[in-house]
């Protein structure tokens, strides 16, 4: 990250206690769809903040509320305590923002993708100049710097949106999809760069259908489904609320019936008998089903035990899958 490091020096610190950003009581309709329903919450300073939900929660309308591209009809938005619709100018210098679709100018280099955003935003040029050729060799983009925009890799083109959206030394960065259709080995060095990011102090907000990489990038989760959050809380707290695991037990010799121990529990024979699973299982109740098995004479050849993930929370939470 040192060919970052200057990028945010001379900012000074933020605002106090002024959440990054805080989102109070939205609204939004689209004709007779009621597309956001009442949502709030805030993010943290130097959070790393998953939003995540179905298509068609809601999620993209509320990000586009915060960076002000659309207009809500009730509560209050504000950016590091500029509100998104009284102070949009302050606001938006505040935020950058990489959306999932690709939207370059086709007639410009990488490079002047890079100044001319930093002149959208005010940025002198001599600096913009330091600072594009900063996150270019940063993204290892430096050699592709005068070549048109059309013939970068879709990788390529990922890492390019992040770069536009920090060359103005935004506080807040919100990523929509950061790292969709890129490959596995491309996906992890975003990940690694992101964190860095956050640990220079940047508030990250991200949308997500990968939620292992929510799961492994965040600390503080919301869940909005068909325009409500239906959760908000740190990702501990948040997995503790099913605080289960899927066991699978393999057995020397077949079980013919299920055990009365496992009355009342999601399981079921496989494989002839040879293999139980206990879906949905209470960490507690783990002890007691061995014990169990063990007195009746079922002798153990495997177990394995997967513990409940982020998947597991949203699909309970949504009914439906990302």
């Amino acid at each position: 990250m040192s060919a970052l490091a200057d990028l945010w020096t001379g900012l000074g610190p933020g605002p106090g206690d002024v959440p990054a950003i805080s989102v109070r009581g939205m609204r939004k309709r689209y004709g007779d769809l009621q597309a956001v329903d009442d949502v709030s919450f805030d993010v943290a300073s130097g959070d790393f903040f998953a939003f995540l939900g179905p298509n068609g929660a809601g999620k993209t309308t509320t990000i586009s509320a915060i960076v002000g591209l659309v207009r809500y009809q009730e509560g209050r938005i504000a950016v590091l305590g500029h509100d998104v619709q009284r102070a949009y100018r302050q606001a938006r210098l505040a935020v950058g923002l990489a959306p999932q679709e690709f939207n370059f100018d086709r007639y410009l280099t990488v490079e002047e993708i890079l100044r001319y955003q930093a002149g959208y935003f005010g940025v002198a040029p001599g600096v913009a100049r330091r600072r594009a050729e900063a996150l270019l060799r940063q993204f290892s983009l430096w050699d592709k710097r005068q070549r048109d925009v059309s013939k970068l890799s879709g990788g390529m083109k990922r890492r390019l949106t992040l770069a536009r959206a920090l060359i103005h030394a935004p506080r807040v960065l919100i990523l929509d999809e950061p790292t969709a259709g890129v490959d596995l080995e491309l996906r992890l060095e975003l990940w690694e760069l992101l964190r860095g990011l956050n640990r220079q102090g940047l508030t990250i907000l991200l949308t997500t259908h990968y939620l292992e990489e929510a799961e492994q990038l965040c600390n503080r989760i919301a869940i909005i489904d068909q325009g409500r959050l239906v959760a908000l809380d740190d990702k501990a707290s948040l997995l503790a609320r099913r605080s289960q695991e899927r066991l699978e037990l393999t057995f020397q010799a077949p079980v013919l019936e299920l055990p009365p121990a496992l009355a009342g529990l999601d399981a079921s024979l496989e494989l002839g008998g040879l293999r139980l699973v206990v879906r949905h299982c209470p960490a507690a109740d783990l002890p007691r089903i061995l014990r169990a098995l063990e007195s009746q004479g079922h002798h153990l050849e495997d177990l394995a035990v997967t513990r409940c993930n982020l998947q597991d929370v949203f699909l309970a939470l949504t009914g439906r899958p990302t």
